[in-house]
C-alpha cells in the first residue's frame, strides 16, 4: 500500500459546515500531509476522494469566494 493510500485510510475527515444538518449533499474534507486536502462524499466514505495540492486547494477556495462557480 502507497503511502498517500494509507494516509487517506487513517486521516480524520471532518464534514462541511455548509453541508448543514439535513443529511442532503455533504461533504468531507480532510487535512493531509504537505497541505494537501482529501474530499469525499460523506454518503459514500468508500467511494472516490480527489486530492488536491496546496496551490490547487488555495485556487479553488479563491475561486469560490470569488463566485467562479455560481
Amino acid at each position: 500500500m502507497d503511502q498517500l493510500t494509507q494516509e487517506l485510510r487513517t486521516a480524520t475527515w471532518v464534514k462541511s459546515s455548509h453541508s448543514g444538518s439535513n443529511g442532503g449533499n455533504c461533504v468531507e474534507i480532510a487535512e493531509l500531509t504537505c497541505g494537501r486536502r482529501g474530499i469525499r462524499d460523506s454518503k459514500n466514505p468508500n467511494g472516490p476522494i480527489l486530492v488536491f495540492t496546496l496551490s490547487e486547494w488555495d485556487a479553488f477556495i479563491n475561486g469560490v469566494k470569488g463566485g467562479e462557480f455560481d
